[in-house]
């Protein structure tokens, strides 16, 4: 049994339009190079260092079709895949709230869709003992019919609703570490009780309007849903306490048949969107908790799909050390920032207010 690592050249081939960090260009907002922060850069620098370091030769290298028509109908209404693929074959456009796409940007979205499924679809076949999908673009702000947040099809969703269709698994754990709020996933399973979301995030960083700890889904849904923002400055140590105090007895709790996580970069010390002080180190801890839960409660069936990160340089380092722990491989990547980022973490005073935030919110959650 191995990792598999599914990716795909085309993916870093999406365009992110005329933007200029988050603004549209214009007025006295002047062009940058590279526009939007998420640009094709971080990801494939990423692949370009587990090829070098040689941590490849220890993963599957696998591809995968795009999500076909059917398993995006399963999440997004036929209105908006229409009017999606009729801008993209017009040469692109912008959808939602911050999503620009070039011409062709429907079948990178699909593909970015299709690299999720595959990788769930593996992992649950008993193909691959776990599966990293290297999904671009990303996917966890894009709602049912509303693209934003650089999202234009919610990957993880159509990855889960695809494996309930097929008989492959019915209660699966979304764990989300992104920076901001996975307020796509939490709105397309807000009232299913056999989908258990939980975002970790920075408070009221993106959206600024979702991700409260008192949203705990309606319906049938309610209390599968579990928001915790944290407060800025968070840090190495904190982010593990709330893995420990709330997303580990919610997994418990909640026994799934798998566990997807929304693995984001940008809760990372150096990321130009998020202000959390995460280093490699905590990425790689983070993964080493989550791999324990899914051995003890789901037979080790864990996917990972790329969500945000837009740090050029210091994703690579992070993302390399998920997969040295998904893999068990003997390869590593030493972080080169560890002796700078170790020195700028919360002092004690921070950490001890992080950590009554959290067993606060453990508190409200029933935890």
């Amino acid at each position: 049994m191995t990792t598999a690592f599914f990716s795909d050249e085309r993916c870093f081939w999406h365009a992110g339009g005329n933007y200029a960090f988050t603004l549209p260009v214009g007025d006295l907002v002047q062009p940058i190079p590279g526009g939007l922060p998420e640009n094709p850069e971080t990801k494939r620098r990423l692949r370009n260092l587990i090829e070098v370091t040689g941590l490849l030769r220890h993963l599957s290298l696998q591809g995968a079709e795009p999500a076909s028509t059917a398993e995006l109908l399963r999440v997004h209404p036929e209105s908006y895949l229409q009017a999606f693929k009729a801008l993209s074959d017009a040469g692109g456009g912008e959808l939602g709230l911050r999503t620009p796409f070039g011409k062709g940007g429907y079948e990178i979205a699909a593909l970015s869709a299709g690299l999720a499924t595959a990788a769930l679809r593996a992992v649950l076949s008993g193909e691959v003992r776990n599966a990293y999908a290297l999904s671009r673009p990303p996917g966890h702000h894009c709602t049912a019919d509303f693209p934003n947040g650089f999202c234009l099809l919610n990957n993880i969703a159509v990855a889960i609703r695809a494996a309930q269709a097929e008989g492959r698994a019915q209660r699966v754990a979304v764990v989300d570490w992104d920076v901001h709020h996975g307020n796509g996933s939490e709105a397309i399973f807000w009232e299913d009780p056999d989908v258990l979301t939980i975002s970790l995030h920075q408070d009221r960083n993106y959206p600024l309007d979702t991700g409260g700890i008192e949203a705990r889904g309606g319906g049938a849904g309610e209390g599968f849903n579990l928001n915790l923002p944290l407060p800025p400055g968070a840090g190495h140590r904190s982010y593990l306490h709330a893995m420990d105090r709330v997303v580990l007895p919610a997994l418990e709790r909640f026994r799934p048949d798998a566990i997807v996580v929304a693995c984001g970069y940008d809760a990372a010390a150096v990321d130009p969107l998020g202000r959390m002080l995460c280093t490699a180190a905590t990425f790689r801890q983070m993964t080493q908790r989550i791999m324990a839960a899914a051995d003890r409660l789901c037979n080790g069936r864990l996917v990972l799909v790329h969500e945000g990160g837009y740090s050029e340089v210091y994703v690579p380092f992070c993302g390399h050390a998920v997969l040295e722990e998904l893999s068990g491989a003997p390869v590593t990547a030493p972080d080169p920032l560890a002796a700078t980022l170790d020195k700028r973490q919360p002092d004690a005073r921070h950490y001890a207010f992080v950590a009554g935030w959290i067993e606060e919110a453990a508190t409200a959650l029933g935890l």
